[in-house]
């Protein structure tokens, strides 16, 4: 094994199951997140001696993610492949969360898949990956001022949501 697939080896090794977080929360179906997950790590392995700073590789694994993602929901596909029933996706519960947390956040998860597409990707970096604006406009190529109005409109569609789930 060279030096090269070693490091690569590693890199996937530390930091697959946080990406496939992040693309569970971006696509709300955890095959499609495996998927979205291969997709960006063989995409990093393809360019991977041409990487020079892999200190930065955190911020370029997630852009190819989310890049990945926003390329995949353009192209449509995801409309005619359909894995699993929406039951096998949800989140098991966890030992230690109470009944009602774990509610919560099925509901809340639901509540996301729903969101656009774009203003879900602000969502996850900004609020699950702890993004800056700047890093979120830096990850999504735009402006911060997108990176704002995508994630105000994103909170007031999921807020809507969340409200009319109270109201059943």
């Amino acid at each position: 094994m060279s030096d090269r697939d070693a490091a690569f080896e590693a890199y996937f090794a530390a930091r697959s199951d946080a990406m496939r977080g992040t693309a569970y929360l971006l696509c709300g179906d955890w095959h499609r997140a495996e998927d979205l997950v291969q997709q960006t790590f063989t995409k990093l392995y393809l360019g991977w001696r041409r990487i020079q700073r892999h200190e930065a590789m955190d911020n370029y694994t997630r852009k190819t993610l989310v890049r990945t993602f926003l390329s995949e929901r353009r192209r449509g596909w995801f409309r005619f492949e359909s894995v699993g029933s929406p039951q096998a996706d949800r989140p098991v519960d966890r030992p230690g969360l109470s009944p009602g947390l774990a509610d919560e956040r099925i509901v809340l998860l639901e509540a996301l898949a729903k969101v656009p597409p774009r203003q879900r990707a602000v969502l996850v970096l900004r609020y699950w990956e702890d993004a800056s604006i700047e890093q979120t406009a830096a990850l999504l190529d735009c402006s911060a001022g997108t990176v704002k109005s995508q994630a105000a409109r994103g909170l007031q569609t999921l807020r809507a949501l969340l409200d009319e789930e109270r109201v059943r």
